[in-house]
């Protein structure tokens, strides 16, 4: 790495950490006072506290790494163009594009975190805040298990509907299972289990029985087969694609889906979800959603791309300009991009535009007001 590289690199991480650092003491001290109540109240000690905030922060991260690289960018271009060392690299022969690249290189960087973020980290970090704030309670051996749900689903391509009163969405274990399977010349079969479980990739219903349905409507279906245990390799629904379908299933039935947070639901669940209902029920907000959690990691790239052109033109400027301009900049932003969503999840633009839009219009912005930069 070149000397310059590591002199720009350093001018910007320090006001980066600084801004981080900053956003989230203020971001735990807001949300401490209007939670401090009830954390007390389900008697949590300091170090449960401590780890409460410290799942959250890879959410806050996700929401506070764009803003915080826009703020931290404008404000190091910002400083640098007023002491002319903008100007001084220039006339030594540095290209605005080869100077601006360890910048570039930072917000891909962040953009590659924000995205392992969104899908690896802060999915389960729900079911961990739950498991904190309960571990000081006494335990209510009458209460329901958080894991142990009710599911009914349909598996479009494969023509079968499940019912499972108990599944676990840990184990994958099912409880009294109920397949209806839809043959070729119409008809349909039924099976009947006592228990289900995942075995090395293969369902397996134990005590199973097999009927066929009546022609007659009125009439009971026709047993064909009872046995200890059936392996069913046909049946291709995976754990992952049963747990996308509780997770998106409840969220559109509540009409919650464009109101959950970005990090809610990962690319992988909604994929998972798509291959079990090619036709979903309500596509617009789903895809909206797929392309939107696909293009917010890439935020981090285009506030750089945004932050060059306003911070780079030469010129004796107060540093507080670049803190400014990074509020306007973000809010115009954040307005765009919900917007867009809200028109998405309406039908009324395409989903692929709802989610993009936002990242292409300021990133071609970017790019555009940078080749005017003299």
């Amino acid at each position: 790495m070149r000397l310059l590289d590591r002199y720009l690199l350093r001018e910007l991480l320090v006001p980066l950490g600084y801004c981080l650092s900053g956003f989230l003491l203020l971001w735990v001290s807001a949300d401490l006072i209007n939670e401090l109540g009830s954390l007390q109240e389900k008697k949590l000690h300091l170090g449960d506290i401590a780890e409460f905030y410290l799942v959250q922060t890879p959410a806050f991260l996700v929401l506070g790494l764009p803003v915080g690289l826009l703020l931290a960018l404008l404000y190091t271009l910002t400083n640098h163009a007023r002491h002319n060392e903008i100007t001084a690299i220039r006339a030594a022969g540095v290209s605005l594009w080869r100077l601006c690249l360890p910048y570039l290189g930072v917000g891909l960087l962040a953009s590659l975190a924000v995205l392992a973020l969104n899908e690896w980290f802060i999915p389960d970090s729900s079911d961990h805040l739950d498991r904190i704030k309960t571990r000081r309670l006494p335990p209510t051996s009458d209460a329901p298990g958080r894991d142990k749900v009710f599911l009914a689903f349909t598996n479009e391509r494969g023509g079968r509907s499940w019912t499972i009163p108990v599944y676990d969405l840990k184990t994958s274990e099912m409880q009294n299972p109920l397949v209806l399977m839809t043959q070729k010349d119409g008809s349909r079969l039924w099976l009947k289990a006592d228990r289900a479980a995942r075995i090395d990739g293969v369902w397996t219903f134990y005590n199973a029985r097999e009927y066929k349905e009546a022609a007659q409507a009125d009439q009971p279906p026709v047993p064909l087969l009872r046995t200890n245990v059936l392996a069913q390799p046909e049946f291709t629904e995976t754990p992952e694609q049963i747990r996308s379908e509780f997770t998106i299933s409840a969220m559109m039935d509540t009409l919650s889906l464009r109101g959950t947070k970005k990090a809610d639901i990962p690319i992988a669940a909604i994929l998972n979800y798509l291959k079990l209902h090619p036709w979903p029920a309500q596509p617009a907000l789903l895809y909206t959603k797929l392309h939107g959690r696909l293009a917010t990691p890439w935020t981090c790239l285009v506030v750089v791309l945004i932050a060059i052109p306003f911070g780079a033109p030469s010129g004796r400027r107060n540093v507080f300009v670049g803190v400014a301009s990074s509020i306007v900049i973000f809010f115009a932003y954040f307005v765009l991009q919900q917007f867009c969503l809200a028109l998405g999840s309406g039908g009324h633009v395409p989903a692929w535009l709802a989610g993009w839009f936002p990242n292409l219009a300021f990133g071609l912005a970017g790019l555009w007001m940078t080749l005017r930069v003299r």
